[in-house]
This record gives structure tokens, sequence and C-alpha cells, in this order.
């Protein structure tokens, strides 16, 4: 087995006293590809700049390469980049920019060529941006150009926080495509944290769910937010856009998260269980994982939206298709509260 390229034991991390991290123990492995999901400040951008080493975690300890690391050290920053949601641009051209990194890092005898082949893979043509100011860049051409100057490092790891949450079509399918030529062509490690759950479902090796500073499952959960109401003297849900009842068993407290596990039922609503909750939706879309080729399909019920793990025998016996009507179903004791 390899050595983790991360490692993190016993930390907690807090901002003005409010703990917004809380991690027991993770690892990542070389050249996988991470995926973050959660709400937002559930701890997605606090957990990517302690893995950039920008920030020294309160308690805890972070390993990279098997070796405690301090935030900046020589080590381990050279080898670790990070691309955050609002990236800066210097006030320089599009050049100076990509080869900025380049020549702090002592790689300035090739800095053009390197210039060249980042600005390439994020789809911006060398001769026709290399000297366009910053400020002539369009929101998506300046998300690619910080893009392209961590892709001009060639880093052991990029850390993207919602990499393509601002920027048009065609720039967040180039970014896209380039984040994951990275880890094809120099073995990068990706960690991802993105609300395109389709995307990182595709493409990722470990799915981490973060809520309230803590990863509380990995994999393909249904997570459902409060508030919750009372419905009748006993029974707690939601009433859903298109009259439906999800019911939950009392929550804890009316914010609470619910996670709950579904399953497929079928076309038309048979073989239900007498304990079983079971509500009609629509297959908004279908998507196969990666690493193990499992089929997933999204059911949108009234404005909320259930993942079904599909079975192979499932697949076989049923059509499946985008804008198909089946069933779905829960147990209450089987809900979890977060």
């Amino acid at each position: 087995m390899d050595t983790p390229i991360y490692e993190i034991r016993s930390l907690n991390h807090s901002y003005a006293g409010k703990i917004v991290l809380s991690i027991e123990h993770l690892t990542v492995q070389p050249a996988s590809i991470v995926g973050l999901v959660g709400p937002n400040g559930s701890g997605k951008s606090s957990l990517l700049r302690l893995l950039g080493l920008i920030e020294r975690p309160t308690q805890g300890k972070i390993l990279f390469n098997g070796r405690l690391v301090e935030p900046f050290s020589d080590e381990a920053r050279f080898q670790v980049t990070l691309l955050p949601q609002e990236p800066f641009l210097m006030k320089r051209n599009v050049l100076n920019n990509v080869s900025y990194g380049l020549k702090l890092r002592g790689n300035g005898m090739d800095v053009g060529q390197r210039a060249k082949e980042a600005l390439s893979l994020v789809g911006l043509p060398f001769k026709d941006f290399v000297r366009r100011p910053w400020s002539a860049l369009s929101g998506g051409e300046a998300q690619r150009v910080a893009l392209a100057a961590r892709l001009a490092l060639k880093p052991k790891v990029l850390l993207l926080d919602e990499p393509t949450a601002s920027v048009d079509a065609a720039s967040a399918q180039l970014i896209k495509e380039a984040s994951l030529r990275a880890r094809q062509e120099l073995g990068t490690t990706l960690i991802i944290a993105s609300h395109d759950w389709q995307w990182l479902y595709e493409i990722c090796d470990a799915i981490l769910h973060l809520f309230k500073g803590r990863i509380f499952g990995t994999g393909r959960e249904t997570i459902i937010f409060g508030p919750w109401q009372k419905l009748g003297t006993e029974k707690w849900g939601k009433i859903l856009s298109d009259g439906q009842r999800l019911l939950v068993p009392a929550p804890p407290n009316q914010e609470a998260a619910a996670v709950i596990d579904v399953w497929f039922v079928s076309e038309d609503g048979s073989t239900i269980a007498g304990e079983d909750i079971v509500l009609g939706g629509t297959v908004s879309r279908l998507s196969l994982e990666r690493k193990t080729g499992q089929l997933f399909a999204a059911i949108l019920v009234g404005d909320l939206s259930f993942t079904v793990e599909l079975t192979s025998q499932q697949g076989k016996e049923h059509t499946l298709f985008p804008g198909k009507t089946i069933f779905i179903r829960y147990r209450l004791d089987q809900i979890k509260w977060i």
C-alpha cells in the first residue's frame, strides 16, 4: 500500500473560538480524485486551505507523504496548489500571471513553453492571450488563466474550490477536462469541492460528505435538511411541492438533517412492504460511478432529489431514462440524524 499523500489525525480547527472542522482521521491516496460535497458553511473551503498548507490547524496533525508539515513549508509548498473559488489575478498580462509561480519556484528557464502548454490545456490559444491584460478577460477566461497558472507548476496535489461555480458552460467544461488531464498525465492528486455532484460522482475515487465541519458519510447518501414540521399528532416531515408527504421520525431539532437510504421499488408502486414509506418520482438523471461501475439514478420527488443505487438485476429488468416515473421506498427506523 502506498504511503497516503495526506493523513489527518485528530484535527479540530476553529475561527474566533468556533469549531468549523472536526476530523478524527482521514487519508488520501496519491493520484486519486476525492470529492467534497456539503452545504455552504459545512467546512469544505476550510479543509482545502488546511490541505493547501495555507493555515495551521488549531489542533491535530496533517501529514504530507508520511511526514508532518507546517504551513508554507519548503518540503511541500511547491508540490501543492489551491485554486480558490474566486482566484486572484495580478494586474499584469496573462503570461506574467501564468509564469509568476514558475519564476517563484526557480523554473524561469522554460517559462514560455510551460505557460504555452498550460494555456493550451485550458483552451486559451497562446498567441491570442499571452499579452492580454488581466482586465480584458471575461470571468470564465480569468478562471481558466488562474487554473493554467497552477497547472504550469505540474503540482503533485491540485485543490479546487468550486472551480466551475461562476463560469459559463464552455469554460466549465474546459476546466473539468484540464483538471482530469493533470491526473492522467502527471499523476496529480485532485481534491475538489463542488456542488456539481453528478460530475464528482462520475470522476471521483471517493466522495466525502461534510456537514457542520464533520465527515458524516461517503458515497451517495440522500441528505434532506430541515426545517421539519409536525404533520398530525405523532408524525413529522415535509409536505412536498407535488403534495406528497415525506415522513420522518421525531427529529432531535427542527433544523436537523436526515440521512435517508432509499430503494427502487418498481415502475407501478407494487411490491410494497407494510413498513415502507413509498414516494413516486421522476428520473432526472442516470450516472455510472467510475470506480465501481455501479449505476445510480437521481429521482426528483416534488422539489427534492433522492439518489437510488440500482442492482444489476434491476438494471436488466427496467428500462430507465430521464423523465420516467418510478416509485422509491424507505423505512422510518433506518433514518439517521446529523
